[in-house]
């Protein structure tokens, strides 16, 4: 793996160096985009707006409109704005893992020590495991701040990138019920049904079937082979019919 980024992790007076790298990978398939009249593969350029030409790489730079004109930004004008964040994640606060909700997380990163960084980073890792804490902060990647929270995970750590809370939409526009103060019987069995398929989260047991069935549909139609399409409709559940449907839930549970 290559690092994406690399700097250190500062908590009070302590400065840990390391080295991030990305721990998630696309598990989809790689499709490409054809010419259905000749199965061509379609390009993508990039071309002036003005002359329709293309322009090569080393010639695009980055601008921002101000005051209607575009002000071009050179790559050390975003460490400019503040070296300290492009080079250090700054853990702010410690607090209960518990507290942070998911919604908040992006895209998670291991966390590798760099050359003299091994003992700071067991200490940190140690501490964290010890307090039940995670550790939350801030710092720059490709040019955007980022908040971000630090979690051990087995001998390492992992940095979770998080979204800022005013980039979190509201619930307010949605069409929501509000609860029900009297569920009786309805309520009391849907607690049954939650504890009977209660059990501890296992990841391993989880697959991306739907790529692999994908798989299977494409192999079929390279061997030239019918594909047969299910029709699926959606089934709703009516109010009228959630006792019952609770009810055959339970009993097919017991029956396997």
């Amino acid at each position: 793996m290559r690092p994406v980024w690399t700097g250190s992790i500062g908590f009070g007076l302590v400065n840990i160096p390391v080295r991030l790298y990305t721990a998630v990978q696309d598990s989809s398939l790689d499709l490409d985009m054809l010419d259905k009249h000749d199965m061509s593969n379609i390009r993508f350029k990039r071309v002036n707006e003005s002359t329709g030409k293309e322009v090569p790489f080393k010639d695009i730079v980055k601008g921002y409109m101000y005051h209607d004109n575009y002000v071009v930004l050179e790559p050390e004008d975003f460490q400019s704005a503040d070296a300290k964040k492009s080079k250090t994640i700054e853990i702010m606060n410690f607090v209960d893992v518990n507290e942070v909700d998911s919604i908040y997380f992006e895209h998670p990163y291991y966390i590798e020590p760099d050359k003299n960084g091994e003992r700071a980073f067991a200490l940190l890792r140690d501490a964290l495991i010890s307090t039940g804490k995670v550790g939350i902060s801030t710092f720059v990647l490709r040019n955007k701040e980022a908040l971000a929270m630090v979690k051990p995970l087995g001998k390492g750590l992992v940095l979770n990138r998080m979204r800022f809370p005013e980039e979190i939409r509201s619930m307010e526009d949605l069409k929501l019920p509000e609860k029900e103060k009297r569920r009786g019987k309805e309520e009391e069995m849907a607690k049954q049904l939650i504890e009977q398929l209660s059990d501890k989260f296992d990841i391993s047991a989880f697959h991306d079937t739907y790529t692999d069935k994908l798989k299977k549909i494409i192999a079929a139609k390279a061997k030239g082979k019918k594909i047969v399409r299910p029709k699926l409709k959606v089934v709703k559940t009516d109010s009228e019919d959630l006792m019952s449907m609770l009810k055959a839930s339970l009993g097919k549970k017991k029956a396997s």
